[in-house]
């Protein structure tokens, strides 16, 4: 199961309901950060998404998105960590965040590394990765994709059997793609193994402007995280400050044709009337919600 757990979805400074940017992502028991605001941590605590995540994701450079980075370490070191942290961010950013992990922080008693990713790097993990992706922001900034592998096609149980396979080992190995000989018969897994089958994908915009390249990475996302600082009466606004209106947002993900379309980075304007922005989603994107700090989402497998 992947979760998605909204630490923050208020825009630039937080609001009494909404903290900053910030999204704890848990796949099959490994989790990161997507962006650290301040009180980060706090966050973590109340709504138990867990401290044992060693990588963040930074997606630019303003302060909004990463300078729960000193918080959160020390929170950490007090709370006795060993393990190492790697924190990403694209090109250019290392001085900022160099500066953000040693704020505040007289020593740490885990190692810290800053790592700067190029526009379509990848994080590989077991069986998935993180994707970044430039955007549109007026500053070097970044988008996420978590892709899966691809799995293994449907086992056809009932074919196997037919073929007089008996279970154990030999299924595995049908299962992996590995031809078997059997009583003088050559056994393919095309016999008993259906097609590939697509794994999961979680796309978050960051702060950007709509843009070919945030719906490229989204074509066919089972999720897609995308701003929405503002609603269709300040249009001129997000424009000058490089940031998406709700509707376009929903065009992003109409075009991508994804399954489910999340708005955060919510404006304090609309803090505390996101049905507004729901609304001018879904005459674009019917499948839209407004994040929530504390909202929880499950992505399983589409069968």
């Amino acid at each position: 199961m992947i979760r998605v757990r909204f630490l923050g979805t208020a825009a630039a400074r937080p609001t009494v309901a909404r903290n900053v940017s910030g999204i704890a992502v848990q796949r099959e028991g490994e989790s990161f950060l997507w962006d650290c605001g301040e009180g980060t941590q706090r966050q973590i605590m109340r709504y138990g998404s867990g401290f044992s995540f060693s990588h963040i994701f930074i997606t630019h450079a303003h302060a909004d998105h990463f300078l729960g980075i000193p918080g959160l370490l020390r929170t950490m070191g007090l709370q006795g960590r060993e393990e190492p942290m790697t924190v990403y961010g694209p090109a250019g950013s290392g001085p900022l965040l160099e500066a953000a992990v040693r704020m505040g922080v007289e020593r740490l008693h885990f190692p810290v590394h800053v790592r700067s990713l190029e526009d379509g790097e990848r994080v590989d993990f077991r069986g998935w990765a993180v994707h970044a992706f430039a955007v549109d922001h007026g500053v070097a900034a970044f988008g996420y994709a978590l892709v899966e592998e691809a799995r293994l096609g449907r086992f056809d149980v009932e074919a196997v059997r037919r073929l007089g396979v008996p279970e154990g080992p030999l299924y595995g190995r049908l299962h992996r793609g590995e031809t078997i000989e059997m009583d003088g018969r050559v056994i393919s897994p095309d016999d008993v193994v259906g097609q590939p089958r697509p794994g999961r994908k979680v796309v978050y915009s960051g702060d950007t402007r709509p843009n070919r390249r945030t719906v490229e990475m989204a074509v066919g996302a089972d999720l897609l995280i995308h701003e929405a600082t503002f609603g269709a009466d300040e249009d001129k606004r997000a424009r000058e400050t490089r940031h998406s209106t709700a509707a376009e947002a929903a065009s992003v993900a109409a075009r991508a044709r994804t399954r489910q379309l999340v708005l955060t980075h919510i404006s304090a304007r609309y803090s505390d009337a996101p049905r507004l922005l729901r609304r001018q989603a879904r005459a674009v994107f019917a499948a839209t919600e407004v994040a929530h700090d504390g909202l929880e989402l499950e992505i399983g497998y589409r069968e």
